[in-house]
């Protein structure tokens, strides 16, 4: 995913697949996250790619899902 430089969030996709219900609500609680600050570079203010983990605990067993 991208931090624009707005701190609006963008590009977000699952890169390790888990499941479709869990990937699919990794993505919306990614996309619902506030605005982020911004990157800065000597004052700048830039795009910047990341990454988020996401963690589901399902009873039983732990999945984990990457958010890019």
């Amino acid at each position: 995913m991208a931090i624009e430089r707005d701190g609006s969030i963008s590009n977000a996709e699952v890169i390790k697949r888990v499941h479709k219900q869990l990937d699919d609500e990794a993505l919306r609680v990614v996309k619902a996250m506030p605005r982020w600050n911004p990157g800065r570079h000597r004052g700048v203010v830039l795009r910047v790619r990341t990454g988020v983990p996401v963690s589901f605990r399902l009873e039983n067993s732990k999945k984990n899902c990457r958010v890019d």
